[in-house]
């Protein structure tokens, strides 16, 4: 069976959680404790020398990193619809997993830290900019779209939502984006959608 090593505060943890259930998956969640340091133990360190959080194996397979994890289950699980070969599309859902650990980590992920986390080493007013930035082109690039790429669900979408529905934690509203708004209620409602701790799930009717 699939394991999947993370914590339930930790939203690349959960992105792929996140994946593994829209795909049907069955799975074994194993915590991680971030708090008590456990992610820095030999341990874990001989699954990921990194100390960081996802980890999935499955078999022989040892793969960290959030966005590795959703290209692996992708591709292995998830047949051409999360992930195209084709290379122009593919590019185009790739584009938005660089986007995740550049902007989207430095904004929305870094003013959760630094209220969650107590992180006071980050530069909070750089990261409420780039917040700003990061948000405002997600709105624009939704306007006339349901999904970030492909008219459909895909890997974007699942690595670009978790800490942009976490924005919150970090202090920064997201009243003034609207179409990013609608977009997360999407996701919300696809077919195997679970949450996390500050992304509730929708209400059924």
């Amino acid at each position: 069976m699939i394991k999947l090593y993370g914590h339930e505060l930790s939203g690349n943890s959960y992105k792929a959680k996140l994946m593994l259930s829209l795909l049907g998956l069955d799975y074994e969640w194993i915590k991680v404790d971030l708090l008590a340091g456990a992610h820095k133990q030999p341990e874990f360190l001989a699954l990921n020398s990194f100390g960081q959080v996802p980890v999935l194996v499955d078999e022989n397979t040892v793969l960290p990193d959030a966005q590795a994890i959703l290209v692996y289950l992708a591709r292995q699980y998830g047949g051409e619809s999360w992930l195209p070969r084709e290379a122009s599309p593919m590019s185009r859902v790739i584009r938005w997993l660089s986007t995740t650990a550049g902007e989207i980590r430095q904004g929305p992920e870094a003013a959760r830290l630094y209220y969650l986390l107590k992180a006071t080493s980050i530069n909070l007013e750089q990261a409420n900019q780039k917040a700003e930035f990061i948000l405002t082109q997600l709105n624009d690039h939704l306007a006339d779209r349901q999904w970030l790429e492909l008219e459909r669900p895909t890997i974007a979408d699942v690595a670009v939502f978790p800490y942009v529905a976490l924005a919150p934690d970090g202090k920064i509203s997201l009243d003034n984006y609207p179409n990013v708004l609608a977009w997360i209620e999407r996701v919300k409602h696809l077919p195997g959608f679970v949450g996390m701790i500050g992304i509730a799930e929708p209400v059924a009717a």
